[in-house]
């Protein structure tokens, strides 16, 4: 589970509600009790539960979760509910349903790349990017993990991920085992990643032997050409594949001996249908 400060979830509301609910407050209805449900329409993996229900509790309303972050749901099954001042239910409506669509929107998407990378490959990973909308991290994150998907790369001190754009600054750029034996005298408790952009660049990458490589924009040919030869250069290698893989073209990757795909896309799948119905807890 990740942590989620009290101070962002109120930062959430504040973006929506700084202001009071205008409209509520001209009708006179905000002293009502109701009661508020979040329903998805579409079903899938959810996410944005726990966010929902942290938000919710601090306008002071009583908050009951149907589901866990994870959990999959079917069309139009309850996510949570929630009873209190019909000022207060108003106030959290459209910034707890904004989070619940995103986060249910990524976690739905990887969800649905994960169970067909599985249905070839078992034990396939799918890894997402730290290419986030900027502001989303922490949500991104918890929908990650709630679909079941790796973190790849949680920000640039964490990994050593040798790209091109640090070549291009080196003297000796192309040699590759020198690269590789520089990286692992600085950092040796961690693992060596490298990133080639053309065959012969992944070639040269396998033979300095570093822990993994990612292989980015290959076509699903050149790709299989890579696996094929891999296990004789670097038989330690673990190798990834990167660069447009999405829910679309992921099917054009399951034959090319490759089981670990790094992807930004589903952090921009289209949102979840989040329905939300406020009604009043007796007839007046």
């Amino acid at each position: 589970m990740i942590f989620l400060p009290q101070a962002l979830t109120d930062a959430w509301l504040l973006e929506d509600i700084q202001g009071g609910d205008l409209t509520t407050q001209a009708l006179g209805i905000g002293g009502q009790p109701g009661h508020i449900t979040f329903f998805h329409r579409q079903g899938g993996c959810v996410s944005g539960i726990a966010a929902a229900r942290q938000m919710l509790t601090s306008l002071g309303v009583s908050v009951t979760a149907s589901v866990n972050d994870g959990e999959r749901v079917v069309a139009g099954q309850t996510l949570l509910c929630a009873s209190g001042s019909v000022a207060a239910l108003h106030q959290g409506w459209k910034a707890v349903q904004n989070v619940l669509e995103w986060s249910c929107g990524v976690s739905g998407y990887l969800a649905r790349m994960l169970d067909l990378l599985r249905q070839h490959h078992p034990d396939g990973h799918i890894a997402c990017t730290r290419k986030m909308i900027p502001g989303t991290k922490l949500l991104a994150t918890q929908a990650v993990q709630a679909a079941g998907g790796l973190i790849h790369r949680a920000g640039c001190s964490e990994t050593i991920l040798l790209f091109a754009n640090h070549r291009r600054f080196l003297a000796n750029g192309d040699d590759w085992p020198a690269m590789v034996s520089q990286l692992r005298c600085h950092a040796p408790e961690r693992k060596i990643v490298v990133e080639a952009d053309t065959p012969d660049e992944a070639l040269a990458a396998l033979r300095a032997a570093p822990d993994c490589i990612q292989l980015d924009k290959f076509t699903p040919e050149q790709a299989a050409n890579i696996a094929r030869l891999a296990p004789t250069l670097a038989p330690a290698c673990t190798l990834a594949l990167t660069g447009g893989i999405t829910l679309a073209t992921l099917p054009d990757y399951l034959d090319c001996g490759i089981t670990l795909f790094v992807t930004s896309a589903p952090y921009y799948a289209p949102p979840a249908d989040i329905k939300v119905r406020l009604e009043p807890d007796s007839p007046r």
